[in-house]
């Protein structure tokens, strides 16, 4: 789910970037805080960071006393992708294995789909091996499937999320 957030930040601008045109300061404290906004990845309470739609306020700045930078207090509206529990979503396939198969949706990209998930689907081996139903339906590699989120995983260390997702359900399965 895509939420549309507000936040607060601290953005500093090394003493060499600052100059006597407001504009240009307005200029570096926008890329500095695009920059640290794309280094930051993602938090487990907002998801992963897509966007920043507008900057709302810039505070005062405050000279640091070591290194001569300006530590400028933000704020911002931006758009952040965070999946939850229950909710129905869309991933292509990239890994196929004996027991299930891992999906990416948007930035996350460790979905897995167990075969005890998928209800009817048999494991199909071979060089591009493939899950077909009685139907000849397939999931394959590339494929899009439709799935709903068991549970989600925050991994602190890598900045990420992992899901276990499911197609019990209706409507659930590869996509035409």
């Amino acid at each position: 789910m895509f939420l549309k957030v507000q936040l607060p930040w601290n953005v500093i601008i090394p003493a060499d970037s600052l100059g006597a045109k407001g504009l240009m300061l307005q200029k570096a404290i926008v890329v500095h805080l695009l920059d640290d906004f794309a280094c930051k990845k993602a938090t487990k309470d907002l998801g992963y960071f897509i966007a920043v739609t507008t900057l709302e306020s810039i505070g005062d700045g405050k000279v640091r006393q070591n290194t001569g930078d300006v530590l400028f207090p933000v704020v911002f509206s931006g758009i952040t992708f965070k999946m939850f529990r229950g909710e129905i979503l869309e991933g292509v396939v990239h890994k196929i294995l004996k027991h299930g198969v891992f999906l990416r949706c948007g930035p996350v990209q460790n979905i897995y789909l167990s075969h005890l998930k998928m209800p009817d689907y048999h494991y199909v081996p071979g060089e591009n091996a493939i899950f077909m139903n009685d139907k000849h339906s397939k999931i394959e590699k590339d494929v899009v499937v439709r799935f709903i989120v068991i549970g989600t995983k925050w991994l602190e260390a890598e900045r990420e999320f992992q899901a276990l997702v499911s197609l019990e359900g209706d409507y659930l399965g590869p996509v035409s």
